[in-house]
């Protein structure tokens, strides 16, 4: 295919001055946006939060889609739970989990010559020359060599070298938004910029994409592409070209209960399989790092894995025992184990910590109360929404400082909040097996209506 300029963002400031400047512009104009708010509500007595909200939100997501790398990134991981932004950012950054504004093909063949020294058409006998998708870190591209199709994910420019300070300039921006000091999440922000160093590293999340694969393939349903390193490096990734239906594409088709369950089943495996046996797991669960092909689910995204120690797994999966929330001692010693509950905690703070926490757990434990669970119960995430929104808005733990919790948590609660998402977006009825080191404290499990 020819190597002419198409339609397609054409630039990416990938100089880290040039970057800083334009997110540093950025949280100045919502900053702006917010004086002007505050300034319109003391001089008339109203103003609308939401459209505050909206302006704002539009802003920050058009230059973290120019921008790419680090800043689309966080805007994917924020989107994913509804709980940690206002409607209007959470809406507006749900469009990071799908797609972004593909490059122009002129900058694709440069991170080929300066990868392999060659153009992509020296490689392949055929390269599409416009993205099938984009991303927050890369975007792929479809390629032929002989009767074998490919997928190419090709890295944006710049992503990795900027990315420190692109996320120096985001965090005041995602703390604004959020409403939370940075010294109570600083720690988070650290786990997070830990694994989107991994995600620009091709060469890792080969190791890792065909180690997962080989780990899993003995899932029922369940199937993998083939990766080439001969054709990859760090900047570049190669793997079979996979025809299939997005999750989100089959969740909203007509495909009978039976393939809801069959794939929802698989999904379910995959993800059980990872945290509790392998200790290592995908930990990107949207919907477009999935495929289904037939009555098979596809996996094709490794980019974000995340490690999971003995010591950090025993004690947050202690909660899955579903006789801890009646006994206020043992959960009390978990959660102080866990830095939940932190040592200064008042009194009245401990109790308001308490009288949150243990409908929490109940909500978000509730399939593995049950031999089989129907995800496409009504109300299930209804009542995860309403019970984060009962915790982020609770008047007690507004004022709550401290660092709570294990940074390692960050992932896996974004695993599951995702994974259950698409499970009740299927509507899947799925055959629940809790950790064996778990079943000798639990009481038979009923199978959900």
């Amino acid at each position: 295919m020819s190597e002419a300029s198409h339609q397609g963002q054409k630039s990416i400031t990938s100089g880290k001055l040039g970057r800083s400047a334009q997110l540093v512009g950025t949280g100045a104009q919502v900053g702006m946006n917010y004086l002007k708010h505050y300034g319109k509500k003391s001089i008339r007595g109203e103003a609308d939060l939401d459209d505050l909200h909206k302006e704002n939100a539009e802003v920050v997501y058009k230059t973290f889609s120019e921008l790419k790398g680090g800043p689309l990134k966080m805007a994917q991981m924020l989107s994913i739970d509804q709980n940690l932004l206002p409607g209007p950012y959470a809406q507006e950054f749900s469009q990071a989990q799908y797609s972004a504004p593909p490059l122009s093909y002129p900058l694709v063949v440069r991170t080929f010559k300066r990868e392999f020294g060659r153009s992509p058409s020296e490689l392949f006998d055929e390269f599409a020359t416009e993205a099938s998708s984009g991303a927050s870190i890369g975007q792929v591209h479809l390629a032929r060599k002989g009767d074998h199709d490919y997928a190419v994910k090709v890295q944006y420019p710049g992503v990795a070298t900027s990315l420190k300070s692109d996320l120096a300039v985001v965090k005041p921006i995602a703390l604004q938004i959020m409403g939370v000091k940075e010294s109570d999440v600083s720690q988070y922000f650290q786990e997070v910029e830990e694994r989107l160093f991994e995600e620009t590293d091709y060469e890792l999340e080969l190791e890792r994409s065909q180690d997962l694969s080989q780990s899993c393939q003995h899932i029922h349903n369940l199937r993998f592409p083939r990766y080439y390193p001969e054709l990859s490096s760090k900047r570049v990734l190669t793997m079979d070209w996979i025809d299939g239906t997005t999750l989100d594409k089959f969740a909203d088709s007509d495909a009978s209960q039976e393939d809801r369950d069959r794939v929802g089943q698989a999904l379910w495996d995959f993800y059980d399989y990872q945290i509790h046996e392998l200790r290592l797991f995908h930990a990107d669960p949207h919907p477009g790092n999935f495929l289904v092909q037939g009555q098979e689910l596809w996996a094709i995204d490794f980019g974000c894995t995340k490690q999971l120690g003995d010591d950090f797994y025993y004690k947050n999966f202690r909660f899955l025992d579903p006789s801890l929330t009646q006994n206020q001692e043992e959960l009390e010693k978990a959660l102080n184990a866990l830095n939940v509950l932190l040592p200064n905690d008042t009194d009245e703070e401990r109790r308001s910590l308490m009288e949150l926490i243990i409908p929490t757990l109940e909500v978000l434990a509730k399939p593995f109360r049950y031999e089989r669970f129907d995800f496409g119960e009504p109300g299930f995430m209804d009542a995860i929404y309403e019970q984060g929104e009962a915790n982020r808005s609770h008047p007690t733990l507004k004022k709550m400082s401290g660092q709570r919790g294990s940074r390692h948590s960050v992932y896996v609660n974004r695993a599951y909040f995702g994974l259950y998402g698409l499970l009740a977006r299927l509507g899947s009825r799925i055959n629940i097996v809790t950790p064996g080191w778990l079943t000798e404290s639990m009481s038979p499990a009923p199978v959900s209506s």
